[in-house]
C-alpha cells in the first residue's frame, strides 16, 4: 500500500466497480500498463488493487448488486468521513451508504449530490489513496451535473470547495473547484442532448502520454468511442467506455 498523507477535500481514489472483473483486469492492463492483484482474503470481495511501479493507483472489484452498471468512482480525502456525511442531507444531497469500515484500510460513505452524481469520501487507516501521479493514472475529475447552479453550494458545503467559472468559446461555461488556491477538479451543465433520465455524474479522466495511441489501444482492446480525441486549450482528450461499458476519459497536457 502507498502510505503517503491522503489529500484531504480533494480526489483521494477512483475504483472500478464491474460486471466482469477478470475482463476489466485485463483491459485495464492492456490499456494502462497496469499491475493488479487480487487481495486474497475474502472480507474484500475479490477487490483488486492496480499499481505502476509498486505504487496503488486505482482499484478494480466486482459490481455490488447483479445487473448493477460497471461504472468509475471518485473518493474525496477526508479526515472524519461521518462529520462529512452529517453535512450531506443539510446541503440538499443523499446519503446513500452511511460510513463504514473497509477492513483495516480506511472508512468510506457514498453521497449524491443535488443533481443525482454519487461521489465517495474516503478516511484513511492502512491505505492512504493514490500513490504516484506517474503517467497512466488518475489526473482530473469533471462533474457533469444536472443543475451546476445547485451543484456548486453542495460542494461548498461538503467539501469546503470554492469555485472559478469561465465562459468557453464552445460549449457551456466550465466551472473549476478550488481547494487553498488550487484546481482540485471540474464541472459544467450536462449536455440537454443527454436523455432526461440520465443523473448528473462524475467523469474520471486518467493522464497519457499519447491520446490518440491510447484511444487506438481502447478500440483495439473492444472499447468504445464516446468523443474522438480532441483538442482544448491546455492539451488534448478523449472520452472512452471500456469492454463492459464503464466510460472514462484518456487526458494529454499541452507541451510547452
Amino acid at each position: 500500500m502507498a502510505h503517503s498523507t491522503v489529500p484531504i477535500g480533494k480526489p483521494a481514489w477512483v475504483d472500478l466497480a464491474s460486471s466482469d472483473p477478470a475482463a476489466s483486469r485485463a483491459f485495464y492492463a492492456r490499456l494502462f500498463g497496469w499491475t493488479i492483484e487480487v487481495n486474497p482474503d475474502p472480507q474484500y470481495g475479490g477487490y483488486a488493487l492496480a499499481r505502476i511501479d509498486g505504487r496503488d493507483v486505482a482499484g478494480i472489484g466486482p459490481a455490488m448488486a447483479p445487473g448493477a452498471p460497471t461504472a468509475w468512482s471518485l473518493y474525496v480525502g477526508t479526515a472524519d468521513a461521518e462529520a462529512l456525511a452529517g453535512k450531506v442531507g443539510a446541503a440538499g444531497g443523499t446519503v446513500v451508504m452511511p460510513t463504514f469500515d473497509v477492513g483495516d484500510q480506511g472508512r468510506m460513505a457514498v453521497f449524491q449530490d443535488p443533481g443525482g452524481a454519487f461521489i465517495s469520501a474516503w478516511q484513511p487507516m492502512a491505505m492512504s489513496g493514490f500513490g504516484t501521479e506517474a503517467p497512466n493514472t488518475f489526473r482530473w475529475a469533471e462533474l457533469n451535473a444536472r443543475g451546476i447552479d445547485r451543484a456548486i453550494p453542495f460542494y461548498a458545503a461538503v467539501f469546503g470547495w470554492g469555485t472559478l467559472t469561465r465562459d468557453m468559446q464552445e460549449g457551456p461555461p466550465y466551472t473549476m473547484f478550488r481547494l487553498g488556491g488550487e484546481d482540485v477538479a471540474g464541472g459544467m451543465e450536462m449536455s440537454p442532448t443527454v436523455p432526461a433520465e440520465v443523473p448528473g455524474y462524475w467523469m474520471v479522466y486518467f493522464g497519457v502520454d499519447d491520446v490518440d495511441a491510447s484511444f487506438r489501444t481502447v478500440i483495439e482492446a473492444g472499447g468504445r468511442e464516446m468523443v474522438a480525441p480532441t483538442d482544448f486549450p491546455g492539451g488534448r482528450f478523449a472520452i472512452v467506455s471500456d469492454p463492459q461499458g464503464a466510460a472514462f476519459g484518456l487526458h494529454m497536457l499541452a507541451r510547452g
